[in-house]
């Protein structure tokens, strides 16, 4: 992948296109010079870095907390498993515990952000082939999770939701039942837009055998996620490291089979089943208690205790002017959010700023692919193998 425009002259009889920067079936500020003989794909170059906001630069001058505003405008989609991913990350440097409540309630937030942004897949990709209707089945849908979380963190987009050591804030009331409600009336939805799309002739048509990738030469691009999986490996964070406590919960990792556009469609399918699985034990379990650490360098005490309290006050003053400070060091973790692996390498010398940051985005890897999944097909098959890997460009750039 470059980031210089190929300005070389086409083969004889050969033309060149672009699609992108700026095009519907991009989804965003992505660059695909594509090199045509007739309709057939010969060669394409990806130009990236339209979208580049030095997240990783940023996060020199942020303190941890601040940071975890850079996480919502990576995966714009689905912005609250990105801020889970990062506090879990800085929890993990510190070598803290949050309180049970914490974690069920990040869990259920987490797996309804999958949810939401796999709606957002099914539907685009059922309108890259044109079929309009199945996007707005799942976006009626979807507008009932943007609701609930709306509810629950006070943004729909841009949540910045949660804080280091646990919450900022409890679950509403009505939020359980509001859950519950949520969990039956999609299940019936989403057996509705399934009948839809995924054995609907067309579409199928237009999907199976369709960018195809076998299983190692994935691993070899740093597939991971639902992509990964439609090759057929069997590997979820969730599962082969659990966090959050995951380990507690029944649910099952969908596998596919040929790699290719219909099965990475039917991995997304899946998970939006096992999610809800998760949502609803986690829903009937939801512990009661604290959603925010006692550890007085790191969670905010009670400002009632502020006020009345020398040691809160000094603690509070202590959090907001100078941040959580991680032990000097280099940490690594990685979290399963809805594309895939989010992972990130902390080196800290004991300052209020991170030394370095550095993002494991799950699509900058598999978009490498891209040339070689299109090679030999054609231009309409573009479209289609594009939106089946669900780049997002805010992660893409960084």
């Amino acid at each position: 992948m470059q980031n210089v425009i190929n300005k070389e002259r086409p083969a004889p009889g050969h033309v060149k296109i672009n699609l992108g920067p700026s095009h519907p079936a991009t989804h965003g500020v992505m660059h695909n010079i594509l090199e045509l003989d007739g309709e057939r794909v010969v060669k394409s170059e990806q130009i990236i870095g339209y979208v580049h906001r030095s997240f990783e630069k940023l996060a020199e001058k942020y303190t941890y907390n601040q940071f975890l505003t850079c996480t919502d405008r990576m995966n714009y989609v689905s912005s609250p498993m990105n801020n889970i991913a990062w506090l879990c990350a800085v929890e993990k440097a510190l070598g803290i515990e949050i309180p049970e409540r914490a974690k069920y309630l990040r869990i259920i937030i987490n797996e309804m952000s999958r949810v939401s942004d796999h709606f957002v897949f099914l539907g685009v990709m059922g309108v890259d082939v044109g079929a309009l209707t199945g996007f707005t089945w799942v976006y009626r849908e979807r507008e009932k999770f943007m609701q609930v979380l709306e509810k629950f963190v006070g943004a729909r987009l841009t949540t910045s939701f949660g804080r280091i050591g646990g919450l900022q804030c409890d679950a509403y009331d009505g939020f359980i039942a509001d859950i519950k409600a949520l969990i039956r009336s999609h299940r019936k939805t989403q057996k509705e837009f399934e009948t839809l799309l995924a054995k609907n002739r067309i579409f199928m048509e237009r999907t199976i055998g369709v960018a195809p990738i076998d299983r190692d030469r994935a691993v070899e691009y740093g597939y991971t996620g639902p992509n990964l999986r439609a090759c057929g490996v069997d590997y979820d964070i969730r599962k082969a490291k659990p966090y959050l406590g995951y380990e507690r919960f029944s649910f099952d990792i969908p596998v596919g089979v040929n790699g290719d556009a219909y099965d990475r469609f039917l991995m997304r399918c899946a998970e939006i089943w096992e999610s809800l699985r998760i949502v609803e034990q986690a829903i009937n379990d939801l512990p009661v208690g604290p959603v925010m650490t006692t550890e007085h360098k790191v969670g905010l005490p009670p400002k009632a205790d502020v006020y009345t309290d020398m040691g809160s006050l000094i603690d509070h003053f202590k959090i907001m002017t100078e941040g959580v400070v991680l032990p000097v060091g280099e940490y690594w973790s990685s979290y399963e959010i809805a594309n895939g692996e989010m992972g990130f390498y902390i080196v800290s010398t004991g300052e209020k700023f991170p030394w370095r940051v550095a993002v494991r985005r799950p699509c900058f890897w598999y978009y490498q692919s891209f040339s070689e999944l299109i090679k030999g097909r054609l231009l309409s098959d573009v479209v289609v193998a594009m939106s089946s890997l669900n780049v997002i460009v805010g992660e893409l750039d960084g």
